[in-house]
């Protein structure tokens, strides 16, 4: 049965706008009041919410283009989250104990409008599974890359929320061989043991320049791209990729995770002159330009773990004091998968 929600609410607020990249010294825990929901209305009581890279692009107020708001000093932090009903006003189509998902995580108990809500159903065995990228791993591969059967695949980023599925998932669109990404010796093992890629390049590892290893890695080269870092990466990807190649440009952290840049820019050198005698297509990937996708990606996304073709890699943090501390985490590349924050529900 359901609680009763309190009268006030933990969060998270930015307590000052940071210079580079935001800390946990940047981030308080406070109070705010949680009014009754009026007409139309529900109160969540937050199960689980998302830990992403986008935040800091939203906090250093680079959000031309993204369909999100900045943060401010004395926001609330948002975010992908799923939870419980709570209490519900006049009018709504919730019920107290239901299950949905909505866009402000980072507190406990959640005031908003229940059409801000999506029902949870049973599609997925899991609810936090809700929280993956792989929509966007997904909508890359299928709308942009148009992956074919046979295909070498080079994903950068490969350890991340994206990467952890878009390897696995090219594989089971029909790709021949999958290569991925990462800047930890150890990610990598982890990608060629847990998740099937069949090799993983090391930017800045002994041994090798990163054209090097994707020359050893994908001997016949790169026919589809799903970039999430951008950089050299994307700048080596490019040398070794074969005629025809499709890139599908899904992140950028390089600019992201750059201290210099407020995550609003991300600069990188392309070979226009080898993009145009090798016919490459490069192109943005967006979400919003692709409305289909959330719905046939979750359904695809839970045939595939029931049936134990595919797991959600993720990594769980308990509490919301440690949610500023996860941010930083995720930033310096600390964690394999998509990190979600878990809230007590007991």
């Amino acid at each position: 049965m359901a609680a009763a929600p309190p009268s006030g609410t933990r969060a998270i607020q930015l307590a000052v706008t940071p210079k580079g990249l935001p800390g946990p010294e940047h981030f308080d825990v406070v109070t705010r009041p949680l009014g009754a929901p009026g007409p139309g209305q529900v109160v969540v009581r937050n199960r689980h919410f998302l830990v992403f890279p986008g935040l800091g692009t939203l906090i250093g107020g680079q959000v031309e283009g993204v369909p999100l708001p900045p943060v401010h000093a004395g926001d609330l932090m948002f975010g992908p989250a799923v939870g419980e009903v709570v209490a519900v006003g006049a009018g709504s189509p919730f019920r107290p104990g239901d299950l949905v998902t909505h866009l402000l995580g980072w507190r406990e108990y959640a005031l908003l409008e229940a059409d801000r809500c999506g029902p949870v159903g049973d599609v997925l065995p899991s609810p936090v599974a809700h929280l993956s990228s792989g929509a966007a791993a997904y909508g890359a591969l299928t709308r942009l890359a148009e992956l074919r059967s046979g295909d070498t695949v080079f994903v950068t980023g490969a350890a991340g929320g994206v990467g952890t599925l878009a390897g696995p998932v090219a594989r089971l669109l029909g790709a021949g061989r999958v290569v991925g990404s990462t800047r930890s010796p150890a990610k990598a093992d982890r990608l060629v043991a847990e998740l099937g890629y069949d090799a993983v390049v090391v930017p800045g590892a002994p041994g090798g320049t990163l054209g090097e290893q994707l020359g050893e890695a994908a001997p016949e080269g790169i026919d589809v791209v799903v970039d999430t870092v951008g950089g050299e990466q994307l700048t080596a990807a490019l040398a070794a990729a074969r005629r025809g190649a499709r890139f599908a440009l899904v992140g950028a952290l390089s600019g992201q995770l750059s201290p210099d840049t407020r995550g609003g820019s991300a600069p990188v050198g392309i070979d226009t002159y080898r993009v145009v005698t090798h016919g490459i297509s490069l192109r943005g990937y967006s979400g919003t330009d692709h409305p289909d996708v959330a719905d046939e990606w979750t359904t695809r996304f839970g045939a595939w773990l029931r049936a134990g073709d595919l797991t959600f890699p993720h990594v769980t943090v308990p509490g919301i004091e440690r949610a500023p501390r996860a941010l930083s985490e995720l930033f310096e590349g600390r964690h394999f998968g998509t990190v979600v924050v878990e809230l007590p529900h007991g």
